[in-house]
């Protein structure tokens, strides 16, 4: 029987984050740059929060107000992600299974953990990530002996 494979295995290590201070387009343009759907928000090392995009859309954004471009870009530049991130999100060790990952994220219905070793965010693991080992295991799986 193979190893039990990790969260470390599998995690993206030192993601890109921002901390509560950053306004909200510093988050959003991070996002965009680098195809994230969240990120971790680290306050002097330490893991504080996590925002998502959703998070983002909710803060900048309002169906049933009509603005001008000017208060839109105020909004962007002025609100501070702390203002709408998660705090103390759920997190989990690098040295956990991806099985109680997998669980964990499934049973909260969210999209991500922080991974977190002794209070420092070490990376983060995602769905995406799962998907891919996933991916993976069907393909050894299925490869002709």
């Amino acid at each position: 029987m193979p190893a039990k494979r990790l969260v470390a295995d599998i995690m993206t290590a030192n993601p890109v984050s921002v901390t509560p201070r950053n306004a909200i387009r510093t988050a959003i343009n991070l996002m965009r740059e680098g195809g994230y759907r969240r990120m971790p928000v680290v306050d002097r090392g330490k893991l504080v929060g996590i925002i998502t995009d959703r998070d983002l859309r909710r803060a900048a954004n309002s169906p049933f107000v009509v603005r001008e471009q000017w208060y839109d870009n105020f909004i962007l530049d002025h609100i501070e992600v702390g203002s709408c991130m998660t705090p103390n999100p759920l997190t989990i060790d690098p040295s956990a299974s991806i099985s109680d990952a997998a669980r964990l994220m499934r049973t909260h219905k969210i999209g991500g953990l922080p991974v977190v070793r002794d209070g420092q965010l070490v990376g983060i693991i995602t769905e995406t990530d799962l998907l891919d080992f996933l991916i993976e295991l069907l393909a050894v799986e299925t490869v002709p002996a």
